[in-house]
Formats: C-alpha cells, sequence, structure tokens
C-alpha cells in the first residue's frame, strides 16, 4: 500500500510541476524532507518569488476534496519545513510565499497564497 501510495504521490507531483512550468515557474528543489516535514515542489515563480508547493490529490470530493486534507498540522508542518529549509540559505532571504496545486478527479487547480492571514 506505501509504495502504491508514494508512487501515486509522485505521478501528482509531476503532473503539477509540468502545469506550473508550462505557466513560468521554475523548478528549485523537489521532495525536500525534514524529521517533521516535507515540502513537494519549491519553486520561483516570474518575480524571483520562492514558492513552497503542496501538492494533494482526491480521487473525489466525497471526504471535502483535496484542498480539505490541508489542516492546520499540515500547515504547521509546511511552515517548520520551510523554516529549516531557509535555515540553509546562503545570501538574503528570499520573498516566499506557500502555494498548493489540487487534483479533485482530473479537475488540477493553483491555490496561491494558502497560508496567507485568511488561511489560518
Amino acid at each position: 500500500m506505501f509504495k502504491t501510495t508514494r508512487m501515486f504521490g509522485a505521478a501528482f507531483e509531476t503532473r503539477a510541476l509540468d502545469y506550473l512550468q508550462q505557466r513560468g515557474m521554475t523548478l528549485v528543489a523537489r521532495n525536500v524532507t525534514y524529521r517533521r516535514g516535507e515540502i513537494d515542489l519549491i519553486m520561483r515563480d516570474a518575480e524571483s518569488v520562492l514558492v513552497f508547493i503542496e501538492v494533494r490529490a482526491r480521487a473525489s470530493m466525497r471526504f471535502g476534496g483535496a484542498l480539505a486534507s490541508i489542516d492546520a498540522t499540515k500547515c504547521a508542518r509546511l511552515r517548520l519545513a520551510a523554516r529549516y529549509y531557509l535555515a540553509k540559505w546562503h545570501g538574503e532571504l528570499p520573498v516566499c510565499r506557500f502555494d498548493a496545486v489540487i487534483f479533485d478527479g482530473e479537475q488540477i487547480t493553483w491555490l496561491t497564497n494558502i497560508l496567507g492571514a485568511d488561511r489560518d
């Protein structure tokens, strides 16, 4: 089951990466993992903003869909992983934001600034 779930996730991360690159984003890193969190994709947008991207997929909206799976615990883990990543940054810290690419069935949605003031 774990291997299948991991392969399922990797396939959607690849789809999200392709989708974002077609929209002008540049890949910086993929699957950055720390003890207490993981960042699926780290990319730069056209304005050089460093974007930490969470990729979520659900086959249906039965349990609230992919966005509903990004709960307060997940948000805290994303923030922590980003802090670890930036702690090793050389030079001036970049402007950053957190986005999500969600798949509900075949529907893809790119949400920007998911950890903004209105999300928490």
